[in-house]
């Protein structure tokens, strides 16, 4: 059982953002579009009496974690096993069209991290999964097994911003020949051969960049964020709000692209007044982004890299 009184990253802050366009309706509804272990969509349930909260994650065993960190308020929260990108069809299954907010919290979840077994740790031995949802899809083993010298330098290069995927990408090639790839621990040994003993002393274990740029490409989080974002936009009724948490910048490139494009207005540049029609229908709620306090950086390192945005709908 994994504890239930973790604490998520940037709490207080998600539920200020939120509380305004929950506050504004007799019965709201909230989408968690990551449920996770459920800390958010617990907060959220304890502190608001008549919210309703409709839960996605992909994982299966976070899905068990949070049913049982969510027993006392379960009859306030549909849990659904889906992946975000699917949010729009999973609103209009339940015959819902518009929500008061949507909370995104991305990346690999601290439950996912612990659990060794799930290989998303290059600190600790285990299989090479990297799968959110275990039940399908390609393991990590898999892409490292079959993919082409040119796609395992393209993964790396793209996802993980790693200036020598080449090397690595030659060395997992002969390693999968030999027969000494299988585990995290190979891989991570892989890539420390693979960088220069100077590049090595510097920016933290020189594996992170290869286990992120895997995880990205086994869980296709950059083309479910990119489908996810103008779902979510539409999702929210007027007055309602979307946040979104992002830990790497490549997820907070597409959300600050995906908050760019709506709330920019139409009307000709110079023009002291928005012409009918061509005033933006979102305003940002935070000019930029956030990130965490120090304070909580100090209890919580996943909360380091943290850039939290936030917008609300405006007009129909």
């Amino acid at each position: 059982m994994q504890d239930a009184l973790h604490t998520p990253v940037a709490l207080d802050r998600c539920i200020a953002l939120l509380s305004p366009a929950i506050e504004s309706n007799a019965n709201p509804i909230i989408i968690d579009a990551t449920l996770g272990m459920g800390g958010h969509s617990k907060a959220l349930l304890l502190k608001y009496s008549n919210l309703k909260i409709i839960a996605l994650d992909r994982d299966l065993s976070a899905i068990k974690v949070a049913t049982d960190n969510l027993s006392d308020v379960i009859d306030r929260i549909q849990i659904v096993h889906a992946v975000y990108d699917e949010l729009s069809a999973v609103l209009a299954n339940l015959g819902i069209e518009k929500v008061d907010g949507i909370l995104f919290d991305l990346g690999v979840s601290s439950m996912q991290l612990d659990q060794a077994d799930r290989g998303f740790a290059y600190s600790q031995e285990a299989p090479l999964d990297m799968r959110m949802d275990q039940s399908s899809g390609l393991s990590a083993l898999d892409i490292l097994n079959t993919y082409s010298y040119g796609d395992l330098v393209r993964v790396i290069r793209n996802f993980g911003e790693e200036k020598f995927a080449t090397k690595i990408a030659d060395n997992i090639i002969k390693a999968r020949a030999a027969g000494t790839l299988s585990t995290t621990k190979d891989l991570a040994e892989i890539v420390k051969n693979s960088i220069p003993a100077p590049a090595r002393r510097t920016g933290g274990n020189p594996a992170k960049r290869t286990f992120q740029a895997l995880r990205i490409e086994v869980n296709q989080e950059l083309s479910v964020l990119e489908r996810a974002m103008p779902q979510a936009i539409e999702a929210i009724r007027v007055g309602g709000r979307l946040v979104v948490m992002a830990y790497q910048s490549l997820e907070d490139k597409i959300v600050k692209k995906a908050f760019a494009e709506v709330t920019e207005s139409h009307s000709p540049l110079g023009l002291p007044f928005d012409l009918p029609n061509s005033a933006a229908s979102y305003k940002l709620i935070i000019s930029g982004s956030e990130g965490a306090s120090e304070e909580e950086i100090a209890i919580n390192a996943r909360a380091q890299s943290m850039r939290l945005r936030a917008l609300e709908r405006v007009a129909a």
